[in-house]
C-alpha cells in the first residue's frame, strides 16, 4: 500500500536523522508575516523536517513592498524617507523581540541597527548603485530571525545568504551556474545544523547582487533543490493548493491535486497566481517532487506536481494574462519569427501568421529590435485566455468546447502551443471576471475527480467489482469515478494513478500488499481526489469501527455492513455528528433489504413531512426460504442443512437462526424512522435452543436434530388454526411509546407476510398518511446481483450529489 512518508521531528533533546532524503521547504511572506505565523511555520518545521533538509524563506510580510517604497523615497529626495526607514526598523524590530529571549533578540537588533546605517551610506553615495542590495535585506532579516528561532526552540539551524553561493548569468535570464554555485553551497552547509537560507536573491560572476524577480524565492527554492538533488520540494504559501483558477476570482474553482510536470510549467508561464515561470525549471532533469500546500491550514493535502499516470493528466484548468501587446509584423513570420519569439519570452505567436503577444513592457526594445531589422509593426492591446492540460491541443473536443465558450467574445487568434498543453484565445480587451467565470464553467464543469476504494472482497464484493466496467461507462454521475483501492482483512492494493476496473481482480491477486488500519488511514488522509468514496462490503465489526476517521477525514462511506447502523446508541449519534460536521455522505441502502428501497420509502417519507408510526416484516432471505418451505414433512433440520448447502445461511447457520441479524435490521429501519433506541430495546426470540448456542460449530451440525421437535410442534399448532408460521420483526410507537419485537409468530394463511417467494424479503410501513392501507416493499432480500445493484445505486447516489459540491478554498494574507 503506498503510504506517505512520517515526517522526523527535530528538538534540541533528540536530533538524530530519521531519514537520509534532503528536502527544501520554502515559506512565502504571507506564511512570515508575522509572530502568529511565524509560531506556526515552527510548528510545520519540527513537524515535517529534518537536520539536512533546507528552509528558504522570503521577506516577511510586506518588508520588500516597504523597501520598494523606501527605496523609490530615496530616489526621489523625498522629505518623509527618514520616517519611512524608521519605520520599517521598527516594525521589524518588535517581530524580533517578540520571539526571541532578550539576548537573542537584542543580538538581531543590534545586527539590524548596522543595516539601517549601511542603508544610509547607501543613499548618501548613490542609491541606484545599491538598488539590489537594499532590496535583498528583507530575506535576510527573515532568514535571520527564522535561524535565531530554530536555534532557541527546536534544532540548531545556520542561516546562509544565497549570495554567499548563488550565482547567475544575468536579471535578465536568471540562468543559474550550477556547477560553480552547487560546489559553494557544500562549503556553505554545516552537518546536524538546519539550514536556513535567503530566497530571492542571488550574485553574478561580478559578484554584484541580483534578485530573480518578484515572487523569485519559489524559484530560489527550486534552485535550491537542483543543487543538492533533494527528493521534494514543499512550496508553504498563503493557499491550499493550485486551483483551476485564481480562486481569489473564481469561488467555484477547484483544487489541482496532483498536476504533471509541463501542466504546472505551462500554468506559471500563462499567469497561474501560485506558480511562477522559472519555478519548474531546476527540476527539468531531476526526479524532485514538487507540492503546493498552505501553512495556514497545514492539515489540508495540497497540490503535488510530478510524474503521474492517466488521471493526473485529465484535469483542466483557466489562466488568463491582461495588459498585453498583441504585435504584428513580417518579421515574425518565418525563422526570424522563431528568433523573435525566443528572444522577448513571447507568451504566444504564430510565424505563419506573423505576430506575436509580449508583455506591454516590452513595447519598446521589441520596437528597437525590429527596427535593426527595417521592418514595421503595428501594436494591439491583448490579453490572452488559456485552457491548460496535458496535451490538450491534441483533444479536438477540448479545442471546440473551449471555442463555444467564447463564442460571444471578441477573439482575435487561437493558438495551440507548441508543448500542446494550452489553448490560447487572444483578446482585444482585457479578460472579465465574469467572462472568465463563465469558460471556467464551461471547461471544468464536469472535472470532479472522486476516487473509489472498495473494501470486502467476498461473493458481493467481487460481483461489485464485475459490475463496475459496465457502470463506470454508463452512468453519467460516475463518469470521473476511478477506482483507487480495493482491500480485504489482510492485503490493500493503492494506486493513486488507479486500478484497471477490467482486470481489478486480478491486478489484486498480483499486486496487494499486508497493511494495517494505520497504514490505510494514512493513505486515505493524502489522497489526491477531490471526493473519496469507500464501499465497505465486508461484515466486519472492526472495519466499522474506522468510519469515525474516514469522516473526520471527509471521505464519504457506502456501507452493506450493518455494524456501524446498529452501534450502541452513543456511538452511533458520534458517527452522525462527524459525518455531518465534516460534510461526509454516509449511505447504507444496502444494510437492510439488498438492493430493496425500503431506506428511500422511509427517507422520502419523513422529508415529506410524514409521521411513521409502524414497521414490521419478514427482514432475513434465509428465514424467509426456510418457513416458506417448511411443511413439516421434511425434518427442519434437513431444510436447515439443505439451505447450507446452496449458500443461503451463513457458515454457522445459528447466526441465522439467532435473530440477531434481523434485530440490527429492526434497529437500523427504526433509527432511520427518527427514532433513538438500542439493540437492548429490541426484544429478539433466539430459535436455537439454550443447550446448542455454545458449542462448536460441528457439534452443532451433529445434534441440529434437535430443532426438528419444537418447530414441528409450532407448524402444527399453527395448521390446526389454518395459519402458517413466519420469523417477523416488529417496530410501533404509541403515544410515544416504543415496543420493538422479532419473534415466531402464527399468521392467517392470507396475511401480507404469509405468501412469499422463497428468500423474498417484505417491509411493511404504517405512518399517519399509511395508516389504515399500509405501505408494504417486497422483493429478493439477498443475492450477488441485487446486492451489487444496491450499492452501486448508493454509489450513483453519492457522486450525484458531490458533482456540484465545492470545496472551500483557504486563502490568508493574499
Amino acid at each position: 500500500m503506498e503510504q506517505s512518508s512520517n515526517a522526523a521531528v527535530l528538538s534540541a533533546e533528540n536530533n538524530q536523522l530519521v531519514k537520509q532524503a534532503v528536502q527544501v521547504h520554502k515559506f512565502g511572506g504571507s506564511s512570515l508575516a508575522n509572530k502568529a505565523c511565524i509560531e506556526r511555520v515552527v510548528g510545520i518545521i519540527q513537524q515535517h523536517c529534518q537536520l539536512n533538509d533546507i528552509v528558504v524563506v522570503s521577506a516577511n510580510g510586506n518588508t520588500t513592498d516597504d523597501l520598494f517604497a523606501v527605496l523609490a523615497l530615496a530616489k526621489s529626495g523625498d522629505a518623509s524617507l527618514n520616517d519611512a526607514i524608521l519605520a520599517l526598523k521598527e516594525s521589524q524590530a518588535t517581530l524580533i523581540a517578540s520571539l526571541l529571549n532578550k539576548s537573542s533578540a537584542a543580538r538581531l537588533i543590534e545586527i539590524l541597527d548596522k543595516d539601517i546605517q549601511q542603508f544610509l551610506t547607501w543613499i548618501d553615495l548613490d542609491i541606484a548603485k545599491f538598488e539590489n542590495d537594499l532590496l535583498a535585506f528583507g530575506e535576510l532579516w527573515s532568514a535571520r530571525l527564522m535561524s535565531a528561532v530554530l536555534n532557541e526552540r527546536v534544532c540548531p539551524s545556520r542561516y546562509i545568504d544565497a549570495r554567499d553561493f548563488l550565482v547567475i548569468n544575468n536579471e535578465r535570464d536568471c540562468q543559474v551556474l550550477y556547477p560553480l554555485s552547487e560546489k559553494q553551497l557544500a562549503h556553505c552547509r554545516q552537518p546536524e545544523k538546519l539550514t536556513v537560507v535567503t530566497g530571492y536573491i542571488s550574485k553574478d560572476a561580478d559578484g554584484l547582487t541580483k534578485t530573480l524577480g518578484r515572487n523569485g524565492s519559489d524559484y530560489s527554492a527550486t534552485i535550491m533543490a537542483a543543487l543538492v538533488r533533494a527528493s521534494n520540494v514543499t512550496l508553504w504559501t498563503d493557499v491550499d493548493g493550485i486551483y483551476s483558477a485564481d480562486p481569489r476570482v473564481v469561488p467555484h474553482s477547484r483544487k489541482l491535486h496532483r498536476l504533471p510536470n509541463g501542466v504546472a510549467k505551462e500554468l506559471g508561464r500563462l499567469g497561474n497566481p501560485v506558480l511562477h515561470a522559472k519555478t519548474l525549471q531546476p527540476l527539468t532533469n531531476h526526479s524532485t517532487h514538487l507540492h503546493v500546500a498552505s501553512s495556514f491550514a497545514f492539515e489540508v493535502g495540497g497540490t503535488e506536481i510530478g510524474t503521474f499516470g492517466q488521471i493526473a493528466k485529465q484535469e483542466l484548468s483557466v489562466t488568463y494574462l491582461n495588459d498585453l501587446l498583441l504585435a504584428r509584423s513580417e518579421s515574425f513570420t518565418g525563422d526570424r519569427g522563431q528568433e523573435a519569439a525566443q528572444e522577448f519570452e513571447a507568451i504566444t505567436y504564430d510565424v505563419e501568421k506573423g505576430f506575436i503577444v509580449i508583455y506591454q513592457h516590452q513595447q519598446k526594445a521589441l520596437s528597437q529590435w525590429l527596427a535593426c531589422h527595417d521592418t514595421e509593426v503595428s501594436f494591439i492591446p491583448a490579453a490572452i485566455m488559456a485552457t491548460v492540460g496535458h496535451k490538450v491541443v491534441e483533444h479536438g473536443d477540448i479545442k471546440a468546447r473551449y471555442k463555444r465558450s467564447l463564442k460571444d467574445a471578441n477573439v482575435l487568434e487561437f493558438v495551440s502551443s507548441e508543448n500542446k498543453h494550452s489553448l490560447i484565445a487572444v483578446m482585444p480587451q482585457n479578460c472579465t471576471i465574469e467572462l472568465l467565470n463563465n469558460v471556467h464553467y464551461d471547461m471544468t464543469k464536469d472535472a470532479r475527480h472522486i476516487g473509489l476504494v472498495v473494501a470486502g472482497l467476498g461473493n458481493i464484493g467481487q460481483r461489485f467489482i464485475e459490475m463496475l466496467p459496465h457502470q463506470l461507462n454508463s452512468i453519467h454521475a460516475l463518469e470521473n469515478v476511478h477506482l483507487v483501492g480495493l482491500v480485504t482483512s489482510k492485503k490493500a492494493l493503492v494506486n493513486n494513478d488507479g486500478i484497471d476496473v477490467n482486470h481489478a481482480l486480478e491486478q489484486f491477486e498480483q499486486y496487494a500488499q499486508p497493511y494495517d488500519n494505520e497504514q490505510f488511514l494514512s493513505w486515505l488522509a493524502n489522497h489526491p481526489y477531490d471526493e473519496l468514496v469507500v464501499v465497505d462490503i465486508t461484515p466486519s465489526e472492526q472495519f466499522s469501527h474506522l468510519y469515525r476517521a474516514f469522516f473526520e477525514q471527509g471521505i464519504h462511506v457506502v456501507g452493506a455492513n450493518k455494524w456501524a447502523g446498529s452501534a450502541p446508541t452513543q456511538q452511533y449519534i458520534q458517527l452522525l455528528e462527524t459525518a455531518k460536521k465534516h460534510q461526509s455522505l454516509w449511505l447504507g441502502n444496502t444494510t437492510v433489504g439488498a438492493g430493496l428501497p425500503i431506506n428511500h420509502v422511509i427517507k422520502d417519507l419523513l422529508n415529506s413531512g410524514d409521521t411513521i408510526t409502524e414497521i414490521s416484516g419478514i427482514f432475513s432471505g434465509t428465514l424467509s426460504w426456510l418457513f416458506e418451505n417448511y411443511d413439516g414433512e421434511t425434518p427442519f433440520s434437513t431444510l436447515l442443512l439443505d439451505a447450507l448447502n446452496q449458500g443461503l445461511t451463513e457458515p454457522d447457520p445459528r447466526e441465522d437462526l439467532s435473530g440477531r441479524d434481523v434485530q440490527r435490521k429492526l434497529l437500523i429501519l427504526a433509527r432511520m424512522a427518527g427514532f433513538e433506541l438500542s439493540l437492548e430495546d429490541i426484544h429478539c426470540q433466539n430459535l436455537v435452543p439454550e443447550a446448542l448456542r455454545t458449542i462448536s460449530k460441528n457439534e452443532f451440525f451433529n445434534q441440529v436434530p434437535q430443532l426438528d421437535d419444537y418447530f414441528l410442534v409450532q407448524l402444527q399448532q399453527a395448521k390446526q388454526q389454518q395459519k402458517c408460521i413466519r420469523y417477523i420483526a416488529r417496530f410501533s410507537v404509541e403515544e410515544e411509546k416504543i415496543n420493538a419485537s422479532i419473534s415466531l409468530e402464527q399468521l392467517a394463511q392470507d396475511d401480507a407476510f404469509a405468501n412469499l417467494s422463497a428468500c423474498d424479503n417484505i417491509f411493511q410501513v404504517k405512518s399517519q398518511w399509511y395508516d389504515t392501507n399500509p405501505l408494504i416493499v417486497r422483493g429478493p432480500g439477498a443475492g450477488r446481483d441485487v446486492t451489487a445493484g444496491g450499492l452501486h445505486s448508493d454509489l450513483v447516489s453519492i457522486c450525484q450529489q458531490l458533482v456540484s459540491r465545492t470545496n472551500q478554498v483557504k486563502i490568508k494574507s493574499v
